[in-house]
Order: structure tokens, then sequence, then C-alpha cells
């Protein structure tokens, strides 16, 4: 049964949280990045990116000591805190599409993760899980939860919406116009009902953060090979997660964009895709798909539909009915020529939550010569393919939310 524990949280005071927040690193351009950093002393940002006041980029070990020690200088400034007592903390988003969002941030456990309690939909790169791995080593703390999602239950939501008829200890709103909240769950009779409701659960599913929970796993067997007196209770042993109620994701698709059409032509191309597809030419509006798989292609300033043939494709498992799987198998692999998925340069992935315009413009550059579209998977999709121990192609989901880096840390 599932185990998740509170712990004692090292977070920004409540005058400069807004300051200090971030998203996370990569999805910032690098004239918003510079701004915030010389602009906002606060911003978390300044940790991730030491090298910065050298005007240096800094990588590796010398890069993960330096996170470690702008951290430290921020305890040491007090811009950050650790609470005094273990808690469980209710996080609360609602953002600019006044979708609301509401977590719990706890510890969840790594014996969990191994044991498949926690289970995975999705694969990992071993270099990226070791890179992290070295990183959390070095510097002793982690400030990204990975997104655990759990079935309904009605004791954790009694907790939540009572916790939050009180004053949140943080409320703040970003230039995103998101708006967070926090509420620290500190009392011995609440800890105790979260942490037996969850005790009863049978699994909990990675939603998001399948290299920081991975990374997490490879931490722990190292720590606890080099403590010749591990106990099993060591803050190591579990790793910062965010769990929230499956029916509050919110999942986006992964468009495609690929940059050549394998030395095809563009009849060629569309005489190939034939045979797995009844192809409608849909001009130059912008065009999205409607149902499971059925695609939208945009190639040479044109809209198409993609309707599978049915009678050429057997749903055996089921990864094969994931739509980002059955592209792969029907269209990047075999007439592109896109075999690994998570290396081929020729392949970019673009966030379904951007407009379909978005797609259109990147082709229209001239940097991808076709794009494929499609509808999102669903919650129960991935939960199936997690428990029949299948994996989904890297990029199938864009899951929200995303919390902000900096508002706990988890510390090891």
């Amino acid at each position: 049964m599932a185990q998740i524990k509170p712990f004692r949280a090292v977070k920004p005071t409540r005058d400069k949280v807004s300051l200090v927040a971030s998203r996370s690193y990569q999805s910032y351009t690098q004239a918003e990045r510079e701004a915030r950093l010389n602009y906002n002393p606060f911003s978390f940002l300044h940790i991730v990116n030491p090298g910065y006041k050298y005007a240096k980029e800094i990588s590796g070990e010398a890069r993960y000591q330096l996170v470690k020690n702008r951290y430290q200088e921020f305890k040491e400034d007090s811009i950050f805190a650790q609470d005094e007592k273990p808690s469980f903390y209710i996080y609360k988003i609602v953002d600019r599409d006044y979708q609301v969002f509401n977590g719990i941030v706890a510890a969840a456990s790594v014996e969990d993760y191994e044991n498949d309690i926690i289970k995975k939909h999705e694969d990992t790169i071993s270099s990226r899980e070791i890179v992290f791995k070295d990183y959390l080593k070095t510097v002793g703390f982690n400030a990204e939860p990975v997104l655990l999602t759990y079935p309904e239950n009605d004791t954790v939501s009694k907790i939540l919406k009572e916790t939050q008829q009180q004053r949140p200890e943080f409320e703040f709103t970003t230039t995103y116009r998101d708006t967070h909240y926090l509420w620290p769950i500190d009392k011995p009779d609440d800890i105790k009902t979260i942490t037996e409701a969850f005790s009863k659960m049978k699994t909990l599913y990675i939603a998001d953060g399948h290299h920081r929970s991975s990374s997490s796993q490879l931490l722990c067997a190292d720590l606890r090979a080099e403590n010749k007196n591990h106990k099993g209770s060591e803050s190591y042993n579990y790793f910062m997660s965010y769990l929230i109620c499956e029916t509050e994701l919110r999942i986006h698709e992964f468009n495609r964009l690929v940059k050549d059409l394998n030395g095809l032509t563009k009849e060629e191309f569309l005489i190939q895709l034939d045979t797995m597809y009844r192809i409608e030419n849909r001009g130059t509006m912008p065009y999205k798909p409607t149902k499971p798989h059925h695609f939208s292609m945009y190639l040479d300033g044109e809209f198409y539909s993609l309707y599978l043939r049915k009678t050429n494709y057997e749903f055996k498992t089921s990864l094969d009915a994931l739509d980002a799987q059955l592209l792969y198998q029907t269209i990047l692999n075999p007439i592109l020529g896109i075999i690994d998925l998570r290396n081929d340069t020729r392949i970019h992935y673009l966030s379904g939550k951007k407009d379909i315009v978005n797609l259109k413009s990147a082709i229209d550059s001239g940097a991808y010569k076709v794009g494929f579209g499609m509808i999102p998977a669903t919650i129960d999709q991935m939960k199936q393919i997690a428990d029949d121990g299948l994996k989904m192609p890297p990029k199938s989901t864009y899951i929200e939310p995303k919390l902000r880096s900096g508002v706990t840390i988890y510390e090891f």
C-alpha cells in the first residue's frame, strides 16, 4: 500500500515567495531569464544558474557545487527557512483559464517506486537519470516535486476542503496570471488521517516526473550502500511529490514536427500514407483531429486529415491503441525512418497546449517539412499502459499542473 509521510519543508519567507518562485529553467526564453537574473535577486533561477554572476557557463560537478553554495546563501540570508515541524502541504493553483488544481505535497516512498506501487508509464534515459542523480547527491535538496495521481478519495477531499477555509500561508499571482496558494498541515490527527487514507490505496501513478523519480531511486541506492547504519527511515528513502486526484489533471497532447520526408517527394509520401490512412485535403484553414486514431497533418501549406484504415492495423495491447504509438508504428518509423524517438534530431515535439497555428508557423518557417496533430491521451489509457507494464513513447503527454520551483524544498 502507498506510503507517504510529512516532511520539514524549506520554504521562502511569506514576503518573498512570489519573487523566489520560478518556472522550470528551460521554459524561459534567454531574454526572460536575463531579465529575472538581472533585476530579481531573490529568483530561484540564481540557484539553478549559479554561474550567471560570473558571466560564465559552468557544467558538471563544478556547477552542482555552486548550486549548493547559492542555496546555502539563500538560507543564510533568511530568504529560505525550514519548518520546525513535519507537515503535509496543500498546494492549490488557479490558472488564468480558471482551471483549479488541488494537491498535497508530501514525501513519497522510494520502496513503493521499486515495488511498482508507484507505477510508471514512460521510459527514461539512463544517462539523464545518472546526471540528475549526481546533481541531487551534491546539492542535497530537491525543489521540483514528482507529480503523482490517485483515484478520488472522500477522506482526502474533505481535508483539502476544510483546510482551505483558513488563510493560506502563501498566496501569490505570477506574471502568467496563475494564482498559487499553500497551506501547511501539521496537526497530528490530520497527518494521521491523510497517511492512513493513502495507505489504503493500492497504486499511485506517475503523471509527470519519471526522470526525477528514477534519479531519486538511484540516489537512494547509492546512499543506502554508503550508510553502514541504514535504517530505511532516512530522508533519502523518500522523494518530494505532489499528489493530485486524477480527475483534476489536465492532459494535453504533444504534436510532432519532422524536418524532412526521408528522401521522398510530397507525392511519394502521400502515396505511402494511403496504405494505412484515408487522406482528405482540408485546405489552408487550421484543422485539428477530434477522434482517437485520427490525425491532422500539415504539409506544403495545406492541412490534411488522416483516418486510420483499421483493417490494416491490429490493436494487440493497450499501447498499440495509444495515438502517439500508432503514429510511430505507421508513419514515423516505417515511412519517415525515425527509429529513436528520444535522440533523433529530425523530430521535434510541440505541446498541444499551444494552438495548432504554432505547428503551422514552425513548418512555414522552413525549419520543418511536415507536422502531425492528435488528440490527448486519457488518464485511463495512461493507467492501463502502466498496469500492463508497458511504456509510452517519449512526449506522449503534456500534463498540468506545473508547480513553481522553490516554493517547497525537500532536503536529504
